[in-house]
């Protein structure tokens, strides 16, 4: 998979940070990986193995489980994925590396605050219907950045020819400790949901209404 269009960063020259760039993918991904190089990322991980190509599709919590195991080498404060991957589009990697890593998360990022004094990043996130949500996560976090987030910086000729000759550091499953049996996933079908169910409306405090749901949840087998 390469590295997802909607994922962006800030150049880091104005803070002491380093930044890292990580994907999965086979060797078409590096000039989506050296774009980010030359835009200001400071080291590139591309995570591929034989046996990821013998599929026709990249589960996402496959992807969340590589990013996880060098997300714990790199140990990040601040993770940030695209909200989506074209072309199959699921919306899960960024929720599924925060739960494999025990991080806080907030979805469709378009605006990002950073108090690193107190430990915080502010966003704010698109929802449907036109509305926008602003709250407050525990830093270390991962964010899934939406369209419109920021605009990376041009990329000078000088940065491009450096990136083209920087290293990208390939690791695969066994770098990694995952077991390459069982990786491959295929699509079997795609349908549409039932319009005509039933539809469960939770009101009041968030609060209240996040304990409604936890509770259905609960009663269905699931644990949220």
């Amino acid at each position: 998979m390469p590295a997802v269009p909607f994922s962006r960063c800030r150049p880091s020259s104005r803070c002491a940070i380093t930044c890292h760039t990580a994907t999965v993918g086979p060797p078409a991904a590096d000039p989506v990986v050296r774009a980010a190089l030359a835009k200001g990322a400071d080291r590139a991980i591309r995570v591929w193995d034989d046996s990821l190509a013998e599929g026709d599709l990249l589960d996402p919590m496959l992807t969340a489980q590589l990013l996880a195991a060098v997300a714990t080498d790199v140990d990040p404060t601040l993770a940030l994925t695209g909200a989506r991957s074209a072309p199959d589009g699921f919306g899960a990697t960024g929720v599924a590396l925060a739960a494999r890593l025990a991080y806080g998360w907030a979805t469709v990022v378009t605006e990002v605050s950073l108090d690193r004094e107190a430990g915080l990043v502010s966003v704010q996130c698109d929802r449907d219907g036109g509305r926008t949500e602003r709250v407050e996560v525990a830093l270390p976090a991962v964010l899934t950045v939406g369209t419109g987030c920021n605009e990376p910086r041009h990329a000078g000729l000088r940065a491009v020819r450096a990136a083209q000759r920087a290293d990208i550091r390939v690791q695969s499953l066994a770098d990694l400790g995952v077991e390459s049996d069982g990786v491959q996933s295929s699509l079997t079908s795609m349908g549409t949901s039932d319009r005509d169910s039933d539809v469960t409306r939770f009101e009041g405090p968030p609060e209240r209404a996040a304990a409604e749901l936890a509770a259905v949840l609960r009663g269905h087998g699931v644990d949220p």
